[in-house]
């Protein structure tokens, strides 16, 4: 009998991000919108991603389309599946950060995030909304009191900032391998989607009945 074969993606990290639970589900999903040429093209996408766990609560098919058309203009282009896989992650965090930090006194000023910019990269350069974002995963693990909301931090502002979100983010559970300080000042992209996601799924686990299926899965 032959072994278990999971869905394998190239990127290391990007395969990191997810079970293997969630990227059948993904790879199904990614595969229905094949279209008669055989392949999937950005055209063809918001209709079936509007169906994702994650997705459809927060997003219209009309704002998967815009946001996906911001960076591909070209209905045609072509869309390997971890190009999607990318997409997704901006996508979802992007979300999920406008729908439960939109009101917050501080960050209403910035949000919403647009996902078809650097919005998610740059708003964490200085430790505020990573702070904020790690207070949705498990109320009340950090003091804001404690969190520098000046609208200019100084570099000493933002360290604190950073230091105090790696170090609840590592107290509630998420994984923060290799992840530094200076990685979040400089708004790195892989770090700080990971980090994101890591919170993410710390609140999505807390928040499921043990009958539900895992976020993002259809």
């Amino acid at each position: 009998m032959s072994g278990f074969v999971g869905v394998l993606v190239s990127d290391p990290w990007l395969q990191s991000q997810f079970t293997q639970v969630e990227l059948r589900g993904l790879k199904s999903n990614y595969l229905s919108a094949k279209g008669d040429s055989g392949h999937v093209t950005i055209g063809n996408l918001p209709p079936v991603m509007v169906k994702l766990k994650g997705l459809h609560e927060v997003l219209t098919e009309e704002e998967i389309s815009a946001i996906l058309n911001a960076s591909y203009p070209d209905d045609d282009h072509e869309m390997d599946f971890e190009a999607y896989l990318r997409v997704l992650l901006i996508v979802c965090c992007s979300a999920h950060i406008n729908g439960y930090l939109g009101d917050d006194p501080f960050l209403k000023n910035y949000l919403p995030l647009d996902p078809a910019s650097d919005d998610l990269f740059n708003l964490a350069k200085d430790g505020v909304l990573l702070c904020k974002l790690i207070n949705v995963a498990v109320p009340g693990t950090i003091d804001e009191r404690a969190i520098n909301t000046k609208r200019v931090l100084n570099p000493w502002e933002r360290n604190e900032n950073h230091t105090l979100c790696l170090n609840s983010a590592k107290a509630i559970g998420c994984t923060v391998v290799n992840i530094g300080t200076q990685d979040l000042v400089e708004g790195r992209p892989h770090l700080v989607l990971g980090f994101d996601i890591s919170n993410i799924k710390i609140q999505l686990l807390a928040d499921l009945k043990p009958e539900e299926t895992p976020q993002l899965v259809d």
